[in-house]
């Protein structure tokens, strides 16, 4: 195990390495600069000038990316262009609000999601699995920002309230920030939960017909027994797999929600930082998603021994 998780750290440098070049020059890609969002379409020529060599941006690219790396690889992601802050502080106080939306999301999607894939599949073909499998059409085909927005509207509207505009973090107040996300969670959650419900249906669905499943039956096992100590310990893995690819698909998604509930994590961050071309801000804030993005897949993949101790890791 520990050579395992030594060579895939080692590879995941590497990835982390390549990474942060592509990253870099996306960042470049964008049309225009934070000197024109500075000065304007009417910009001095010589303030320009001096603005560009105060940012290093009359440098060639690849020394500007040699400088940006080692300063980062010190442990320096430089201070932000626009706001005059440290950039490691306001990434790290952004992502603390974007994991706690991640994993609500994720416990509420699971606890929503699972057990509804579980009663579609035992009642497949009949109205129990029919009315899940419409939640699931709708939960799929809906975008996040158009469920966010009726659910604002619903319970502004049946209820008359609305979730305040100031965000208050977990340690200050805990009924006040549980009120602040408690929509946008919910928002995330209900669409996930439909792709939880669809892949834990089709994976039951699936398993039933298999030869060690109709082998339990055959041997009298009563069908309590034979659903959670054999079929869901063995759709374990494929679970444990999409729940890393629900947790990837739910940092996503925290652009939109965040941006739509004023929530001041990094998906709302990186989007103000591309608006305002913010280099530090926006490649530390996607070199911190594509980090991770490579942790929830090693936990992952470690997970699959715990789950079966006869995987073996390699």
């Amino acid at each position: 195990m520990g050579v395992y998780i030594a060579k895939r750290l080692a590879a995941s440098a590497v990835t982390a390495l390549l990474a942060s070049i592509v990253v870099f020059l996306l960042v470049r890609s964008v049309p225009g600069d934070v000197v024109g969002q500075m000065l304007g379409q009417t910009s001095d020529p010589v303030a320009a000038k001096a603005l560009r060599e105060f940012f290093g941006l009359d440098q060639p690219v690849w020394r500007q990316y040699a400088s940006w790396l080692g300063r980062v690889l010190a442990g320096d992601f430089g201070t932000s262009w626009t706001r005059g802050q440290p950039v490691l502080g306001m990434v790290g106080s952004a992502l603390g609000v974007t994991i706690q939306l991640a994993a609500a999301t994720l416990v509420l999607a699971t606890a929503i999601g699972v057990p509804l894939g579980i009663l579609a599949a035992i009642y497949e073909g009949r109205a129990p699995d029919r009315i899940v499998q419409a939640f699931n059409l709708l939960g799929l085909a809906a975008p996040v920002f158009w469920i966010g927005l009726m659910l604002l509207v619903g319970m502004s509207a049946s209820f008359d309230w609305s979730p305040p505009l100031m965000y208050v973090s977990l340690h200050e107040s805990v009924s006040e920030n549980l009120s602040i996300i408690a929509l946008p969670v919910l928002s995330l959650a209900l669409l996930q939960a439909a792709a939880y419900s669809q892949f834990v249906r089709q994976s039951i669905v699936s398993a039933l017909g298999q030869d060690y499943v109709r082998t339990a039956v055959a041997k009298g096992l009563s069908t309590r027994t034979v659903f959670f100590r054999h079929l869901l310990r063995n759709i374990g893995i494929p679970l444990v797999t999409f729940m890393g690819l629900i947790l990837i698909q739910i940092l996503g998604g925290a652009v939109i929600i965040e941006s739509l509930f004023a929530l001041p994590g990094l998906g709302r961050l990186l989007l103000s930082s591309i608006e305002t071309r913010d280099y530090p801000v926006l490649q530390a804030g996607l070199l911190v998603v594509v980090v991770i993005a490579m942790l929830v897949n090693l936990v992952v993949d470690l997970s699959y021994r715990i789950i079966d101790p006869r995987v073996r890791l390699s």
